[in-house]
């Protein structure tokens, strides 16, 4: 037998708790990324500190909640009840330990299995807890997980509560950089679900006083709303609704037990469900579910005794029980909204009027786009026969793992050089790649059944599988590759104007961006810097002396497959393309896209002069080294 082969005791080892999370961080935060996705770890670790703070504040401890990250330092202080003296090392480094096990001290908590704290440090360079309660405080610190100082109970004045401070682990978290909008999103929820809650993010307050109700007013003015917002709460369940004058799909914001459940569950299903049954039995009318839906906008929250998530991110909510004596999931949440929202009807007849009115628009809207549809259903299935569009990724011949859909991505490339170069570097298990041909249509102002009538996009959105609902969407990243150059930038532009024209919410739940690529290549025989702007150029200039070999990398196709791969791997640069709640779509296309042509012009002239003085500065400095 070769050395190879052998498996004795001696290939059997067992990890400890910091080990096991250091090896396999996906386990415990999902993808690692570098901050330029919402749902990248450095932002789970910040949200699993944060949940056991929001916790206080549901057990009725501690209204207002202080953070501050500055130069990647996090921390998050509270005014809760504060860790049990004794325990504060426990809690954050022995596995399953917690207060949460104890259900009648957390009734329906985030958190319940003891790992959230621990992962984050583990995964933190440095990791400090101080506990203070009963005019006592304890203290400790950590360095990627290992215990480095204790500091003993002492006397002090401060009020109760816990401060919790880390540094992310830049050998696990490769160049991360916190961007302040991901992070007031996630803020902002944690208020919209716990009126009364005051958050503190580096000076700026977040507060809400009517839950769900404030959080849709936030995401869609109220000039846009087909009527106003519906606001219902019961035990345990808060529900906000509306539709949108001009949106075409379907946008949920979900929550159980203040938990944002991105990809839904056995609660936003029952949610669906329930609001078809409820407009059916109203009107008396078997409407189909989709004219009934069409251009909602709406969110739900519920609390669960002891929620199982389908993984450790918490994402996807698998429970079928409320718990207690509660009846299921679906039974409660139905029973609830068809006693509501059938009451709100009834006492709002001219709310229902429109509804009615959205309803049968919806309907005809429908029946005359059917025979485009199967048209164009049948070319986009020719199409992928023929693999003339997407080169697609391995993982979606077998059952997609929870983890590992969030590193799916699709690249949206122009021409054949850039989708060649590409194809051959991708990674073919989770980088698939759809080759645009030519600029796509302008569809700002147009209607839905261009989407079908028009190839490009009738094959993008099937690619996607986005026709019917975003639950199916098939790649968590749609990342957008085009030249650096005018052309480049314009196909850019015209594909985001598709998405929020057609699927904004795929962009406000953070699936779009920009692929990155250098400019330049800056050379000698000893080593190559890849550069991604004139300053980095120039450092790389600087750094390499004397009359290093410099290449413009005009475009995509340019760059060799070998190089390429370090673009889209690893080192991959993406820019999010980020549309916040209180952004007005209309507004957004009518500037950029629309005929406002001198107010346009001369926002493109004011930043343009920006650039071209910055450049003229950089190349006179350039000419003097």
């Amino acid at each position: 037998m070769s050395e190879q082969t052998k498996y004795t005791e001696d290939n059997i080892r067992s990890l400890d708790w910091k080990e096991h999370i250091r090896m396999r961080p996906g386990m415990y935060i999902g993808k690692l990324g570098d901050g330029s996705s919402a749902d990248d770890g450095i932002y789970i670790l910040l949200k699993e500190v944060l949940d056991n703070s929001i916790d206080e504040f549901v057990m009725g401890a501690g209204k207002t909640i202080e953070i501050s990250i500055q130069s990647n330092k996090v921390i998050v202080r509270d005014y809760g009840r504060g860790i049990p003296l004794g325990k504060v090392v426990d809690v954050v480094s022995k596995m399953n330990t917690g207060g949460k096990y104890d259900t009648k001290a957390f009734k329906k908590s985030v958190g319940l299995n003891g790992v959230g704290t621990k992962a984050v440090n583990a995964l933190s360079n440095y990791f400090r807890v101080e506990s203070t309660r009963d005019g006592k405080s304890v203290a400790a610190e950590f360095e990627k997980g290992n215990l480095t100082n204790v500091e003993e109970l002492e006397e002090t004045s401060r009020r109760k509560g816990t401060k919790v401070s880390f540094v992310p682990d830049e050998s696990i978290f490769k160049k991360y950089t916190f961007r302040n909008e991901y992070i007031t999103r996630m803020l902002k929820n944690y208020v919209y679900l716990n009126p009364g809650l005051t958050i503190i993010f580096n000076g700026e307050k977040y507060y809400s006083e009517e839950g769900l109700k404030d959080l849709l007013g936030d995401s869609i003015k109220e000039e846009h709303r087909l009527f106003p917002i519906i606001h219902l709460r019961g035990n345990d369940i808060e529900v906000a609704l509306t539709f949108s004058k001009n949106q075409y799909s379907e946008e949920y914001h979900s929550f159980v037990n203040g938990q944002h459940t991105t990809q839904g569950g056995t609660h936003l299903t029952a949610f669906k469900e329930a609001i078809v049954k409820t407009v059916r039995e109203y009107y008396g009318k078997n409407f189909d579910p989709n004219d009934i839906r069409k251009s909602v906008t709406a969110a739900i929250s519920i609390k669960v005794m002891e929620p199982v998530f389908e993984s450790q991110t918490k994402t996807k909510l698998g429970s079928t029980d409320m718990g207690g004596d509660l009846p299921t999931v679906r039974t409660y949440i139905i029973d609830f909204v068809k006693t509501q929202l059938d009451n709100y009807l009834h006492k709002n007849p001219e709310t229902a009027e429109k509804l009615n009115r959205k309803i049968l628009q919806a309907e005809r809207e429908r029946k005359e786009l059917s025979g485009i549809r199967k048209l164009a259903k049948e070319r986009a299935k020719k199409a992928s026969l023929h693999n003339k569009k997407l080169r697609d990724c391995r993982i979606h011949l077998s059952d997609v793992s929870k983890e590992g859909y969030l590193d799916t991505t699709l690249f949206i490339t122009e021409g054949d050089s850039a989708s060649g170069s590409i194809t051959k570097s991708r990674n073919v298990n989770t980088q698939a790649v759809f080759s645009l041909k030519g600029k796509p249509l302008n569809c700002y102002g147009l209607k839905k059944k261009i989407v079908y009538e028009n190839e490009e996009f009738n094959l993008l959105q099937s690619a996607l599988n986005i026709e019917e609902s975003l639950e199916d969407l098939r790649y968590n990243n749609i990342v957008i590759a085009t030249d650096a150059d005018v052309d480049g930038m314009h196909i850019r532009l015209l594909i985001i104007t598709f998405f929020l024209q057609f699927f904004p919410e795929l962009i406000r739940d953070g699936h779009l961006y920009i692929l990155q690529t250098p400019l330049f290549r800056v050379r000698n025989k000893k080593e190559t810097i890849y550069c991604y702007s004139e300053q980095e150029k120039r450092e790389a200039i600087q750094k390499l002396k004397g009359k290093p070999e410099i290449t413009r990398f005009k475009g995509l196709g340019e760059i060799s497959p070998d190089e390429f791969k370090h673009f889209i791997g690893d080192d991959i640069r993406l820019d999010p393309v980020m549309l916040d709640r209180e952004q007005s779509i209309e507004e957004l296309l009518e500037f950029y896209m629309g005929k406002n042509t001198p107010d346009r012009q001369e926002f493109i002239i004011d930043n343009l002069r920006l650039e071209v003085d910055l450049v003229d500065e950089l190349e006179n400095e350039i000419n003097q080294l």
